[in-house]
């Protein structure tokens, strides 16, 4: 198929897809904008392969929102956002995907791009898996800077339970990197290495984010329910939160970027080193 053909089918399918995620609640008005915008390239400029692996994301990623929503309804309060995906998350999770077939776009035989598209899709994969199911741990998550227990849903809490949860996330991707491999035109061999690679870039990028999150990430604190949050300026209640941690430009959404950031350059070093 023709760029223009193929891109003009790609931009189709992508309102589809943005105008039923918006319809089933799974992202906002600008949300489901950025999904379109993001779609369009990754489709219309990449490919079906390409296509394939972004869909997995947001189709896990998405179902798993709902899964036991009442459970974890009850600690919304400490997330910034709901589970209602905005342009900002989108853009966080899928910004550095995006990119990465900008530059297959522009070096079309280079395998560089192609790992790092899928090293960045593993990252977000495995945190949002560790940070939907995690939260279901039936024990006290550790955060990761000084290892002692914190309340479920803390910025930087790990638990085995996300930790297993994220391993899986990625393995997911990585697995759609194998099978979609023959699409791509580079040798079949490298398949199995590149795969492996994105898995443990994944699961890399997912460890960042939990650093982050325990270190410098911005929290606040709600002085009426007592409970440190992510929200401001408002906690859920409505009362003014006050921050007690963390840089304050460094809310969630530019943890998740930089999350997907350290995986691409992981993969693409590692790729290079091996290549």
């Amino acid at each position: 198929m023709h760029l223009l053909p193929q891109f003009l089918v790609a931009s189709l399918l992508a309102l589809l897809v943005a105008v039923a995620a918006y319809y089933f609640k799974a992202l906002s008005f600008s949300g489901a904008a950025a999904a379109f915008l993001l779609g369009s390239i990754v489709f219309g400029l990449g490919g079906l392969e390409w296509a394939i692996i972004l869909i997995v994301f947001f189709v896990t990623s998405s179902g798993l929102s709902f899964l036991f929503r009442r459970r974890k309804s009850k600690l919304e309060e400490k997330f910034s956002k709901g589970s209602r995906r905005d342009a900002g998350q989108v853009i966080a999770n899928g910004g550095m995907a995006g990119l990465m077939v900008l530059l297959h776009f522009a070096f079309p035989q280079s395998l560089l791009p192609w790992a790092g598209f899928c090293g960045a899709l593993a990252a977000a994969t495995a945190d949002t898996w560790a940070t939907e199911l995690g939260v279901l741990s039936p024990r006290q998550p550790r955060l990761l800077s000084n290892w002692k227990p914190v309340p479920a849903g803390t910025s930087g809490g790990v638990s085995l339970t996300g930790t297993a949860a994220a391993l899986f996330g990625s393995l997911v991707i990585a697995l759609s990197c194998l099978i979609c491999w023959p699409l791509t035109g580079f040798e079949g061999s490298l398949g199995w290495v590149v795969s492996a690679v994105v898995l443990f870039s994944g699961l890399a990028g997912s460890l960042v984010d939990s650093l982050l999150g325990a270190t410098i990430q911005a929290v606040y604190h709600c002085p009426v329910c007592d409970k440190e949050t992510e929200k401001h300026p408002l906690h859920s209640c409505g009362t003014a939160t006050q921050r007690v941690r963390g840089l304050a430009w460094l809310n969630n959404d530019w943890v998740n970027l930089f999350c997907t950031a350290g995986a691409v350059i992981l993969a693409i070093t590692l790729i290079a080193i091996i290549q």
